[in-house]
């Protein structure tokens, strides 16, 4: 394995510097769009009739859609190239966002959730990969992890922000909407549609990719060829021993981490007066996103910390953020939780780059979008169990009880990145 340079932005050639600020508006934008729903989802689909069983029906329906499609749309990115299959997971999230805004209707909404799903899939893999590859390209032998996490922290502000605006949208026009006829939500998911309009018109114009051959042969070709590249990134995620704990790791950190995400509001909420509570929750949820856009930020001087050693920043980050988790669950009023949650977001955003510069020093440009999926499909599975066995654990105890047995997860995982360090050493 080729060694690297350390990343100096000002030293950087004037093509890659420019190369990392257009995707990290690009990321910017694209998740802004997915943010402005993301604090009203639930409070939208309540409005709509909608009971907690059907809420998690919808869920259930994204995330089997999405685990079903991840592995053929990342294998036809690195067929048929990254920018026309993002542009599709757009119209996907388009389609999504019409039909949300058009109905009532569960079955309806059913699609609705099924074409997010369908967007999520398409977008696995797309333009991280191009990212990657167009760095490289640019800047050969350069860490390209804090290229990384300049990326993802735009990643996540665009979802603070969003979030924000997200939730102050149905209060300043909610009365607009209603004496239109929609839904006070519905303001948050049409602004959501007219930014992702931006983020398609940006992708078109901004994103520049060697085209390929976009015949119906060729097309016809590039499904033909994604059984032969999904099977060529399985083989190489079995053989690779790197790979393989790195996956593995994911997987029990999502187990952990999941359940928290999803479940929080209701353990914070019963803390706060029913008066503000809302407002409260949609506060936390965009200082969480904002949080991570720390983490992301920091990411890099931590990796100078380690030395450059992805995998030993990994490990401790996975042993701060257990933790924190066990912290967290020990919290009982609104201050210390908000306090912790704070310092545990933003380890989420410190974990996220190190992983992937892992990933793609371990994978060909021909494999990087299929292995993306990879990524992205073991983390949907492990995060889809542990919410499962945190439920379960919630029900028949606590959610602290839950949160505690997670971090368990985090240490297993943790030990793992720690193994992970001399399978790197040997590949180096």
């Amino acid at each position: 394995m080729a060694s690297e340079t350390e990343f100096s932005f000002i030293e950087l050639p004037p093509s890659a510097r420019r190369h990392i600020l257009i995707f990290q508006l690009h990321q910017f934008l694209d998740r802004f769009a997915m943010g402005l729903t993301v604090a009203v989802v639930a409070l939208a689909l309540t409005d709509r009739g909608m009971d907690l069983f059907q809420i998690s029906l919808l869920f259930g329906v994204y995330s089997l859609t999405t685990m079903a499609m991840e592995l053929p749309f990342g294998g036809l990115a690195d067929s048929i190239g990254r920018k026309p299959v993002f542009l599709m997971a757009v119209f996907a999230s388009l389609i999504s966002l019409a039909l949300f805004l058009s109905t009532r209707d569960f079955y309806v909404l059913a699609v609705s959730f099924a074409f997010i799903g369908f967007g999520r899939a398409l977008r696995s893999g797309t333009l991280d990969a191009w990212f990657v590859e167009t760095f490289k390209a640019a800047a050969p032998n350069v860490d390209v992890q804090p290229a990384l996490a300049k990326a993802q922290w735009a990643n996540a502000v665009g979802l603070a922000v969003g979030a924000v605006l997200g939730g102050l949208l149905p209060d300043m026009l909610g009365s607009v909407a209603e004496s239109l006829g929609f839904s006070i939500y519905d303001v948050s998911y049409a602004a959501s549609f007219g930014v992702m309009v931006g983020v398609f018109v940006f992708t078109r114009l901004a994103i520049v990719e060697a085209p390929r051959s976009m015949t119906p042969g060729a097309l016809r070709q590039g499904f033909v060829n994604v059984p032969l590249v999904i099977r060529d990134a399985g083989i190489l995620a079995v053989k690779n021993p790197a790979l393989s704990v790195l996956l593995t790791a994911l997987a029990f950190f999502l187990m952990a981490t999941n359940p928290v995400e999803v479940i929080w509001p209701t353990f914070a909420k019963p803390m706060l007066d029913e008066g503000y509570a809302n407002t409260v929750i949609g506060v936390v949820t965009a200082t969480y996103f904002f949080s991570i856009a720390l983490g992301a930020s920091l990411s890099s001087y931590i990796s100078r910390i380690f030395k450059r050693q992805h995998a030993k920043t990994l490990a401790a980050t996975f042993a701060c953020l257990a933790s924190a988790q066990i912290a967290l669950a020990l919290q009982g009023n609104i201050f210390g939780f908000v306090g912790v949650f704070v310092l545990y977001s933003v380890f989420l955003g410190v974990s996220e780059t190190p992983a992937s510069s892992i990933l793609h020093r371990c994978v060909e440009d021909r494999q990087r979008s299929t292995m993306l999926s990879v990524k992205s499909l073991i983390q949907q599975l492990g995060g889809g169990l542990g919410l499962l066995l945190a439920g379960i654990v919630a029900e028949t105890y606590s959610t602290p009880i839950a949160w505690i047995v997670g971090a368990v997860f985090l240490f297993i995982a943790a030990i793992q990145c720690l193994v992970l360090v001399k399978h790197l050493a040997v590949q180096s």
